[in-house]
């Protein structure tokens, strides 16, 4: 059975207008709103388009005013790098000096000990607690502190070395990171809106959670600074120190270096003037022996000289015992002859007292020959320690300042 087809719904010519009305107003409201949103998308545009713009020249002013201020600072960190640095090669050079000035004065207390040392080879009289004896020690002490005080001084060197190093760390770390934000914001800076080597990066739109303050990123920076200048103050202050000690250790060692050398010239002085004393004894000592062995001789001679008169005047009192009878007479005869025998035994008896007594001088005279020889000797001796060898010694002592 064929299908019914329906006939198309008619309208009416009201209608007919009535929806042509519509559609006109639509089409005059739609394009109203048209206008408008195109009148505030200019707006809009030139509006973000200035807002933009002013932001990035914010910006912009703002990465300049921050290249600044990290250009200001690590100058501030370059210039109290290069002053630490350079207070480092100063105080290597008073390091060195110190060390020189340790090492030289290892000569002149060797010498003052060997020279206490040979004059404990000293003999007899000479071996006497003496002012060369009393100054040498005093040397000995005076190098042995100044050397103390050259290695305390040594190790403040050191330590200062060390804390300038320390300081100049943080500072070159510092100069470093400040050279890289440099690069950094100095790219950021030159970045265009045409550059070609632009990019999103959603992720990085964020403050860092690590990220430090200005304030406390200007106080780093303040602090490495404050922190070379205050090791750099130190190390002037104790270079300054140091040329003080260094002048006075040496002034000290060589005001006991010209103490010690005065008394051994004083002494050597002494010695000689009593070794030429004694020799000058000796000589007359064995003038006096001579004279003496002579006279013991002279004595000799004279007891012999006396044996013929007594045996003469003897040998008459015994001829006259034999005359007879009454010719054995009590004449003065007799009696000189008697008084001739005990005058010439009591000349005998006074020579020989003499003669003993000559000969006890005489040995007394040779002893003191013999003792003065041995005093001599001793004087050679302590000459030569003193003058020969430890002055020669101390000649060797060439004080330098460091």
């Amino acid at each position: 059975m064929a299908k019914l087809i329906e006939a198309p719904t008619k309208y009416t010519s009201q209608e007919w207008h009535l929806s042509n009305d519509l559609n006109y107003k639509k089409a005059e409201q739609d394009r109203k709103v048209s206008e408008m949103i195109r009148d505030e998308s200019v707006r809009l545009a030139n509006e973000t388009h200035i807002t933009t713009m002013k932001t990035q020249s914010d910006v912009n002013k703002k990465l300049e005013q921050r290249l600044n201020d990290i250009n200001f600072w690590k100058s501030e960190l370059d210039r109290q790098y290069q002053e630490t640095e350079d207070e480092i090669k100063n105080m290597l050079e008073y390091k060195k000096r110190l060390e020189g000035a340790l090492e030289a004065t290892q000569i002149p207390l060797h010498i003052a000990k060997e020279c206490l040392r040979n004059r404990e080879k000293r003999i007899g009289i000479d071996l006497v607690h003496d002012d060369v004896e009393v100054q040498l020690l005093k040397e000995v002490e005076v190098i042995e502190g100044v050397q103390a005080l050259l290695k305390r001084t040594l190790e403040q060197a050191t330590e200062q070395i060390r804390l300038l190093r320390s300081a100049n760390y943080y500072l070159g770390k510092d100069i470093t990171d400040k050279f890289y934000a440099l690069k950094i914001d100095d790219r950021c800076s030159s970045l265009k809106n045409t550059s070609p080597d632009k990019y999103y990066a959603p992720n990085s739109v964020k403050i860092q959670a690590n990220s430090v303050t200005p304030e406390e990123w200007e106080q780093f920076s303040n602090k490495n600074v404050l922190k070379g200048e205050q090791e750099r103050n130190s190390s002037v202050t104790l270079r300054s120190m140091i040329d003080e000690i260094l002048q006075e250790s040496f002034d000290d060692q060589s005001k006991q270096c010209d103490n010690v050398n005065l008394a051994l010239a004083k002494r050597v002085e002494e010695t000689e003037k009593a070794k030429r004393k004694l020799e000058d004894h000796l000589e007359k000592v064995k003038g006096e022996i001579d004279d003496m062995e002579k006279n013991i001789d002279l004595l000799r001679q004279a007891i012999a000289e006396k044996e013929p008169p007594m045996q003469v005047a003897q040998t008459r009192l015994d001829t006259r015992t034999h005359r007879p009878n009454v010719e054995l007479c009590r004449d003065r005869v007799q009696y000189k002859l008697v008084n001739e025998v005990g005058q010439i035994s009591h000349n005998v008896d006074r020579l020989r007292e003499m003669l003993q007594e000559s000969e006890a001088s005489l040995k007394g005279l040779i002893r003191q020959q013999l003792n003065l020889e041995e005093e001599i000797e001793v004087k050679i001796n302590s000459l030569m320690i003193d003058r020969d060898q430890n002055t020669f010694l101390r000649q060797q002592i060439n004080h330098k300042q460091h």
